[in-house]
């Protein structure tokens, strides 16, 4: 009775001190950034991100264009790893806005354009380059018509060319709507993880949090031609008269040597309806959430599928196997030994050591560390930790997992290799390889893609400064702990073989088929789990969307898994049936060859999809990035089908009883 009471009154304080916080947090949020108000007045100012276009996917600072810069000059924004490595570059712009107030402003006139700008104007022009612009964290969207249908980009052009027109047209007037939400700053505690920091409002805040809160930026991209003596008798942010945007192009900018080019925008802030919790939902509207749901029911019919195979394997076979086995007395079994036939035959065999056994501890090791970033990564983004609103924030929390998740590497690799040589010499050896196999190949393949980029002279390569750190980064962190994993690995107690192994290695009977035909026809399967989410995830990346249903990626992964370890058992299987005792590579590339199909994908959606995609130098980079992202889902799906059709085996043979 005491005991039920004591346990009672802790579960009444565990419930009081819940609701106390509950209390305490009236609202809690997680959207990407620390919400700003603004009150009448307060000035404004818009950032610029790089130029970026789908046809080249080469980014290039905005100020390598002739536009005007800000009076105080251009400062860089601080930027995370994520945002760095991505060839963002955001800088300050000379927009400038005030909180509630609709105006028509001048900024600048330029120079006479000489033939190397108008040169540089005109080809950013023809690759459909995009000028980025973000206000209070939000990315400037515009909306156009195409054949009655209404399309949302984020951006606005450099400029235009009509069709059949041999004139380029510049984009140099801006019609800015800035959408606002009135905060009463009240009941409502905000916590947030975007480029501003955290930040949480308080009830001591509330009244001065009081004001605007901005949720939505659109623009009106137009060009208009001005007379340059006018305008440049006037000076930066004076107001001028309201322009409408041209429809004739007489009445439009054109770029021209020695054209000077006037530039203007205008700003209208109004009311909505929307607040700002939600106001990144707009960027974030996935078209097709039936094909989803298509994706992930043709995946469920996979996997009952296979699980039907794997269910008669242990049910009929292996079990009726073994209880005939079993039952038969000593000179029965005698007899039989001699009749055996199929994975029984292989019992000395099927744990001897196999060929290049450190390159698979060490590939085993290192699908380890990346599937685990993949599942803590998707498993953050589903719940809303890495919004698209903290640029580079899920690339960046993809690289430091990486780096941490080396000590289960380590353990996994050394703990592997001790099973398999029974000993643990060489385990740094096997660590050392570990830690440099996948990085190494990551960053000889960045190193190739970055001389590219540098003599494209685009803000997408990696700055030296940047390369030193992601080497410390390697060798400070990720080097160390995957030692401290395998040290971990060398006392821990290796996997026990169920049966011995014979000196001899048994002779395998020639096959019907090839087994690298089989092998490669299994990774069918995994792939027809993946390649429609595969789609929208190499649009996101490659067309310049959000992606944002990591709700559907995780089932989808999931899925992923589960028929991984279904192919690479059922594999294995057939293989110790035609006494092939060689099946630890076959078993990791069961799963593994799934990566040949994704990259095969990858070259596919650039030749029917990309096809906007041009020069040599775009080609380069997609099948550079395309490459690394078919090894390390070699490596990822590998490892979990060899793990599974390893545990497979030793249940299998811990069940049989041989002398």
């Amino acid at each position: 009775m005491a005991s039920s009471s004591i346990s009672r009154r802790k579960y009444l304080a565990a419930l009081l001190f819940l609701a106390l916080i509950l209390q305490t947090c009236n609202g809690f949020y997680l959207p990407g950034s620390y919400m700003h108000t603004y009150s009448n007045g307060d000035e404004i100012s818009a950032k610029v991100n790089s130029l970026t276009s789908i046809e080249t996917e080469l980014p290039f600072s905005y100020y390598s264009l002739p536009y005007c810069t800000p009076p105080g000059g251009i400062k860089k924004s601080a930027e995370n790893l994520g945002e760095l490595l991505m060839g963002d570059q955001i800088d300050n712009s000379p927009y400038r806005f005030r909180m509630n107030a609709n105006e028509s402003i001048y900024l600048c006139t330029t120079s006479p354009l000489s033939e190397n700008e108008v040169k540089l104007l005109k080809q950013r022009t023809h690759d459909l380059y995009q000028v980025n612009m973000i206000l209070d964290n939000l990315p400037v969207m515009r909306f156009t018509n195409q054949n009655g249908v209404k399309i949302q980009w984020t951006g606005f052009p450099v400029g235009y060319t009509p069709p059949g027109g041999n004139d380029d047209y510049i984009i140099n007037h801006l019609k800015f709507k800035v959408f606002i939400h009135e905060y009463e700053g009240a009941g409502v505690e905000i916590i947030g993880t975007g480029e501003e920091g955290l930040g949480v409002i308080s009830e001591a805040d509330k009244k001065k949090a009081s004001g605007y809160e901005i949720v939505g930026f659109e623009v009106v991209p137009c060009s208009v031609k001005y007379d340059p003596e006018k305008m440049t008798k006037l000076h930066m942010y004076d107001n001028i008269t309201t322009v409408s945007c041209p429809q004739e192009l007489e009445n439009s900018q054109t770029i021209r040597e020695k054209e000077r080019v006037s530039f203007t925008y205008e700003v209208e802030f109004m009311k909505s309806n929307v607040r700002w919790p939600s106001r990144w939902d707009a960027y974030l509207k996935m078209e097709g959430a039936r094909v989803h749901w298509f994706s992930i029911l043709n995946s469920l019919m996979v996997i009952f599928f296979l699980a039907g195979i794997v269910f008669v394997i242990f049910l009929r076979t292996v079990r009726r196997d073994l209880a005939r086995y079993e039952e038969l007395d000593k000179e029965a079994q005698a007899q039989m030994n001699e009749e055996l036939s199929g994975w029984k035959l292989v019992v000395g065999d099927v744990f001897r050591e196999p060929n290049h056994s450190k390159l698979l501890c060490v590939m085993v090791a290192d699908g380890v560390q990346i599937t685990g970033m993949a599942v803590v990564t998707i498993i953050f983004a589903a719940f809303g930790f890495m919004s698209p609103a903290s640029r580079g924030m899920l690339l960046t929390g993809m690289i430091l997992l990486y780096l941490f998740l080396g000590i289960a590497a380590g353990y996994v690799g050394v703990r592997m290799w001790r099973t398999i040589k029974g000993s643990s010499e060489g385990w740094r050896s096997i660590s050392w390889s570990t830690a440099c196999f996948f990085p190494g190949i990551v960053f000889v393949i960045l190193t190739v893609l970055n001389f590219i980029l540098w003599g494209s002279k685009s803000t997408g390569a990696i700055p030296i400064s940047l390369y030193f750190v992601l080497l410390s980064l390697w060798f400070c962190i990720s080097v160390p702990l995957t030692l401290l994993g395998g040290l971990l690995g060398t006392r821990a107690e290796p996997i026990e073989y169920p049966v011995r192994t014979n000196q001899i290695p048994r002779e395998i009977p020639p096959h019907k088929y090839p087994s690298w035909l089989l092998v490669l026809g299994a990774g069918t399967l995994p792939f027809g789990t993946l390649f429609i989410e595969l789609f929208f995830i190499l649009s996101s990346i490659w067309l310049g969307r959000f992606y944002y249903v990591f709700g559907f990626l995780l089932v989808v992964f999931t899925l992923l898994v589960i028929v991984c370890a279904e192919v690479s058992v059922v594999l294995t299987y057939m293989h110790l049936c035609v006494e092939d005792w060689m099946w630890w590579w076959k078993a990791f590339y069961a799963s593994g060859s799934v990566a040949f199909y994704v990259f095969l994908y990858s070259v596919n959606y650039l030749i029917f999809d990309l096809r906007s995609l041009s020069g040599p130098v775009s080609a380069m980079l997609y099948l550079g990035y395309s490459l690394i992202m078919a090894i390390a889902i070699m490596l990822s799906t590998g490892t979990i089908g060899f793990l599974t059709s390893f545990y497979f085996v030793h249940y299998l043979f811990s069940s049989v009883k041989i002398d």
